[in-house]
């Protein structure tokens, strides 16, 4: 049964919530039901089209993926990444974040940012747009911050985490995401709010994981991040069907009989 904010909120202290990404109606359909989250991440400007960052991710390419993903995903929480750029301020995101519900079937969107994002989230809740928040290391900063950068390394970055979060959750959002971060931060975060914390490369003690599917899967190659754990190995995989394939053709046993009309 697809999940709901209340579904979702109830499931803090109760069990583990499970959120991976998708980006089209493939893999989306070979998720759904499985997960309790499809995060359409911008992540997708990285894994889908090759970029070494998220930040040239636009508005229509989350929307065009966003629904794709929605139809391949019936029965599980969809949520939209929105990109660098969209949510400046509130009324350029209340803009954006409407755009999205409107052009596509998503459950909520996801934004960057803590306290001095929060005014933003509050804006955008009050205007009846679901809002996952996302803290601790943040993708979209990567060049303002000279790389990818784990947080929650002392006690002051800690309680700075945790006012973030705080802050979050008092501006209406239903979930956040917290990446990159100490385990003893990703604890002291999910301790300190009464919503779920999702984390990615946050330790075990949170509400829940979020894991980009191409990481997972091993289809990413070029390196793999240490939260990562690789379920199946799917780039050797490939490259062996392929291998496979092109040797029956060249040997005449593709087509075989059984495969001709």
């Amino acid at each position: 049964m697809k999940q709901t904010i209340g579904s979702i909120l109830k499931a803090k202290n109760n069990r583990k919530l499970t959120m991976i990404t998708a980006y089209d109606a493939l893999f989306a359909r070979l998720f759904d039901d499985q997960v309790d989250f499809i995060l359409v991440g911008d992540s997708l400007n990285m894994s889908f089209a090759g970029k070494k960052d998220t930040i040239s991710a636009t508005l229509e390419q989350m929307i065009y993926h966003t629904n794709a993903v929605c139809a391949g995903a019936k029965n599980t929480f969809v949520i939209c990444d929105m990109p660098f750029g969209t949510y400046t301020d509130s009324k350029t995101a209340l803009k954006n974040a409407i755009k999205v519900f409107r052009e596509t079937s998503a459950d909520a969107i996801k934004i960057e940012g803590g306290k001095q994002k929060a005014h933003i989230i509050k804006d955008l809740v009050d205007n009846s747009i679901a809002v996952v928040g996302h803290i601790g290391l943040l993708p979209q900063n990567f060049r303002s911050e000279g790389g990818y950068k784990v947080k929650g390394k002392d006690d002051a970055n800690i309680q700075s985490l945790i006012a973030d979060a705080k802050a979050i959750e008092e501006a209406g959002a239903f979930c956040i995401v917290v990446e990159g971060v100490k385990e003893e931060a990703g604890e002291a975060i999910a301790k300190s709010v009464n919503i779920p914390i999702i984390g990615i490369g946050a330790g075990a003690k949170v509400d829940g994981q979020v894991l980009v599917w191409s990481d997972m899967f091993g289809f990413f190659d070029e390196f793999k991040p240490k939260f990562v754990r690789q379920y199946i190995d799917g780039a050797n995989l490939v490259k062996k069907a392929v291998a496979e394939y092109k040797n029956d053709v060249e040997s005449l046993n593709f087509p075989n009989e059984n495969e001709k009309y």
